[in-house]
């Protein structure tokens, strides 16, 4: 039953023994799992559309930075120094 939309048997059960050894309700888990997974995909689109966006900056300006720069300013601040990120340059 596939695509139906509707909750099998077997899930339910599987549900209500998972609820039940939580000691909450089948919907709590489920509007839990449901808002975890809307936020999950949320973050997803945004890193997809940031990405377009740089791609499109990066078009637009030919503005970048080096792997070199970018991993240097990147084991700066993880050896714990304040350093500002390099400029992009094109």
């Amino acid at each position: 039953m596939a695509g139906s939309g509707a909750i099998g048997g077997e899930l339910k059960a599987r549900m209500r023994r998972l609820a039940a050894s939580r000691e909450r309700s089948a919907g709590s888990l489920m509007r839990e799992e449901i808002s975890q997974y809307v936020e999950r995909e949320e973050r997803r689109e945004a890193f997809i559309r940031d990405g377009r966006e740089a791609w499109d900056d990066y078009s637009r300006t030919g503005l970048h930075l080096t792997e070199a720069e970018a991993d240097r300013w990147l084991a700066d601040l993880e050896a714990g120094e304040d350093v500002v990120p390099p400029r992009c340059h094109g």
